[in-house]
C-alpha cells in the first residue's frame, strides 16, 4: 500500500469543505435540478487543475480499453459496496488506485476493504485529493500514446458538469503518476465531453452520441468558444489521435447521452449493442444508429463490424418508457484478463454472462451487483478509469474468418502488426486443435518496416476439412517485454474452422488491377479492380522509396468488378506505386500526384 499527498490550492480546498458537507447526498451522473439552475452562471476557476494547453507534441494514439492496464482509478465518493467488489475484482490484475478526501478516510476505507474480506495493503494506493462525485469515467483523464507507444500522455477534457473539484482531478492523477497532462481548456481547443462518451478502437476511430458536438456549439451553457463539428474533429485529432470520428444521435430515455449505456467496443471490429425488446424505450433510436454506423463506415480492416446483441433487462417489469431504471450490461469496464460488468437480477445476468463469456472467451467475467446505483444512471464503467501501462507492446490482428483448403493449400496466412518502443525481438504465432491441450507456435517473419500497418506475417499449416483451429499471438519486444492477442492468451483464443472444398482443387484466383484513372492524378483517383470470384486481396501506397503511405483495403473482396478511391489529395507530389496482394500474386501499378 502506498500512500501520496497530492498539494492542493486554498481556493480548491474551500470548495472540498463544502463539498464535503453534502457526501452523504450521492451526485447522480446527470445534473441535479439545482446544477441545472447553477449552469448559467458556472465558469470554473481559471489555471486550477489544468495541465498543458497545446497539444501533444507529437502523433498521439488513443488507447483502447481491452488494451494492458497498470492501474485502474476509482473514486471513493459514493456507493462502497459497489467499490470495495470492483476493487476485489481488479486487484489480481493490476495496481488499484483509490481517489478519497484525506488520512481518516484512508482508514475507513481500508476497514471497509478488512470486513469484506479484501487484503487493503494488496495492490491498492490512496491518492488524497478532493472530488464532488464518483463518476470518474467521465472527468478523469483519458490516456494517449506519442507515435502510437513511445510515451504514456494524460487528455484532460472540460468536465460537462459544475462539479470543480471532479474537474480538477486529472492534474491531481498526473501529478502522482509524473505525467504529462494536456487539457482541452484554452481557445480555439476548448472542448467539453465526457469519457463515457467516447470509445476508441485503438486505430484512430473514435464513437460518440452527438452529445460532444450540441455542447460545443453556439450559445451552449459551458462558456466554451463555439464549434462546428469540423472543430470538434480537429481537436480530436490533435489530442486524441482520432481522425475518423463516428457520431451518432442522442436518445431519447438515455437523459445523459452517454453511448457506454447501450455499447461497448470488444475489440476493433466487434460492437457489444445493448438491445430492447421490439419497438419499445431507446430500442428503435439504437438499432437506426447502428444501422447508420454499419451502412457508413467499415472497420480498420475495411470490412462489415461484426454486432452482439445484448439484452437490456427491465427494471421491476418496467423498461425506462415506463419509469423502471436504465439497466444495461454493456457498462463494464476491461481489466487486463478480467471484465467487471454490472449485475441486477439472476434470471437476467445468467444470459449477459454467457453473451459475454461467449464474446471473450479466456476472460474472467465478474458480475458486481450495480442496482443502488443504476437509478443514478451510471453503472460499472462510469465510476472507473483505466491507466495504460508506460510500455505498451501493441499487436493488431484481423481474425481469420472460416477457410478453405482449396483456396489455401499450404496453409492458412497470418498478418499483424507488433510494435514496441523497444522493438520486436520475436514474434510468434502459437494455434491447436484443441485449447486443453498443448499449443504448437511457429514464428512470424518480418514484412515490412515497423511504421506499417502490416509488419510481419507468417501461417497455420493446413488441417483437415471440419477441423476448428484456435490460435493466438505472442510477442517479446527487445526489452523483454511479453505481450499476447488476445490479452488472455492462452485461455483467450481466436478460432476459425476448415471448410469442405467443393470438388476438385480450385485454380488459384484470377484478379486484374486495370489501369488506375486519371493517372496522373490530384483528388480523388479510381482503382478498378476484377475477381473471378471472392477473395482476400491486400491494396496498399508505396512511395518511391518503399514506405506504405495508404492502405485502400484489406479483406475479402466479391466477384466481379470493384472500385476502390485514391485520395491523392492526401500525398505530396510524386511518384508512387500501387500493389495489389493476393494469395498467389503481387500486382503492381505506378501513377504520378501533381
Amino acid at each position: 500500500m502506498l500512500l501520496r499527498i497530492l498539494p492542493l490550492c486554498a481556493v480548491l480546498l474551500a470548495l472540498s469543505a463544502a463539498t464535503m458537507a453534502q457526501h452523504e447526498v450521492p451526485l447522480p451522473r446527470y445534473l441535479t435540478e439545482q446544477e441545472v439552475a447553477m449552469m448559467s452562471g458556472y465558469k470554473p476557476v481559471p489555471g486550477e487543475g489544468e495541465g498543458l494547453s497545446s497539444p501533444p507534441p507529437a502523433p498521439v494514439r488513443s488507447m483502447a480499453e481491452w488494451e494492458e492496464l497498470q492501474a485502474l482509478l476509482i473514486t471513493w465518493r459514493s456507493y462502497p459496496g459497489i467499490l470495495s467488489e470492483i476493487v476485489r475484482a481488479a486487484q489480481p490484475e493490476c495496481r488499484v488506485l483509490i481517489v478519497c478526501s484525506g488520512q481518516a478516510e484512508v482508514g475507513q476505507i481500508r476497514n471497509t476493504l478488512l470486513n469484506r474480506g479484501i487484503d487493503p495493503n494488496y495492490n491498492i494506493e490512496f491518492i488524497i485529493a478532493p472530488s464532488n462525485s464518483v463518476w470518474i469515467r467521465d472527468y478523469g483523464p483519458n490516456c494517449v500514446y506519442l507515435n502510437g507507444v513511445d510515451s504514456l500522455c494524460l487528455i484532460d477534457w472540460r468536465y460537462n458538469r459544475p462539479r470543480p473539484l471532479d474537474d480538477a482531478l486529472p492534474s491531481h492523477i498526473a501529478q502522482y503518476l509524473n505525467l504529462p497532462l494536456y487539457s482541452t481548456t484554452a481557445v480555439p481547443n476548448d472542448l467539453v465531453h465526457t469519457g463515457g462518451n467516447f470509445m476508441s478502437d485503438g486505430l484512430q476511430t473514435g464513437f460518440s452520441s452527438a452529445l460532444v458536438l450540441h455542447e460545443n456549439s453556439l450559445g451552449n451553457p459551458f462558456g466554451v468558444s463555439a464549434k462546428t463539428a469540423a472543430d470538434v474533429d480537429r481537436i480530436m485529432r490533435e489530442y486524441s489521435g482520432i481522425i475518423r470520428y463516428i457520431k451518432m444521435d442522442t436518445l431519447l430515455y438515455d437523459r445523459i447521452h452517454h453511448i457506454d449505456m447501450h455499447m461497448k467496443l470488444l475489440d476493433e471490429e466487434t460492437l457489444l449493442v445493448g438491445q430492447y425488446p421490439e419497438g419499445i424505450a431507446d430500442g428503435p433510436q439504437i438499432e437506426a444508429n447502428l444501422q447508420y454506423v454499419l451502412s457508413h463506415f467499415k472497420t480498420y480492416f475495411g470490412t462489415a463490424f461484426r454486432v452482439i446483441r445484448i439484452p437490456m433487462p427491465p427494471h421491476g417489469g418496467k423498461y425506462p418508457h415506463q419509469g423502471g431504471h436504465y439497466r444495461t450490461y454493456t457498462n463494464a469496464v476491461f481489466v487486463n484478463k478480467t471484465v467487471i460488468v454490472p449485475f441486477y437480477e439472476e434470471q437476467y445476468d445468467t444470459t449477459a454472462r454467457r453473451i459475454w463469456e461467449t464474446a471473450l472467451p479466456g476472460y474472467r467475467i465478474v458480475g458486481v451487483n450495480s442496482n443502488e446505483m443504476i437509478g443514478a444512471f451510471g453503472a460499472i464503467h462510469c465510476i472507473t478509469k483505466e491507466i495504460g501501462v508506460p510500455d505498451p507492446m501493441h499487436i493488431v490482428h484481423q481474425p481469420l474468418p472460416c477457410m478453405d483448403n482449396a483456396r489455401w493449400p499450404k496453409g492458412y496466412p497470418i498478418w499483424a502488426h507488433f510494435s514496441h518502443r523497444s522493438g520486436i525481438d520475436t514474434a510468434r504465432v502459437c494455434y491447436t486443435t484443441d485449447p486443453q491441450s498443448s499449443w504448437s507456435c511457429l514464428p512470424l517473419q518480418p514484412y515490412l518496416p515497423d511504421d506499417t500497418i502490416w509488419n510481419y506475417v507468417g501461417s497455420i499449416p493446413p488441417y483437415p476439412a471440419g477441423t476448428t483451429v484456435y490460435y493466438y499471438l505472442e510477442g517479446v519486444a527487445k526489452s523483454g517485454k511479453r505481450t499476447t492477442r488476445p490479452p488472455a492468451a492462452p485461455k483467450g483464443y481466436w478460432k476459425f474452422c476448415v471448410e469442405e472444398s467443393v470438388g476438385t482443387r480450385l485454380e488459384p484466383v484470377t484478379v486484374a488491377l486495370l489501369p488506375i484513372y486519371p493517372n496522373p492524378a490530384s483528388s480523388i483517383s479510381v482503382v478498378p479492380l476484377r475477381a473471378d470470384r471472392p477473395t482476400y486481396v491486400a491494396v496498399r501506397v508505396y512511395n518511391a522509396v518503399g514506405q506504405m503511405v495508404q492502405q485502400l483495403f484489406e479483406g475479402e473482396m466479391p466477384a466481379g468488378d470493384q472500385n476502390l478511391f485514391l485520395h491523392a489529395d492526401r500525398l505530396p507530389a510524386g511518384a508512387y506505386w500501387l500493389t495489389v496482394h493476393t494469395s498467389d500474386h503481387v500486382l503492381t501499378q505506378k501513377f504520378l500526384v501533381r
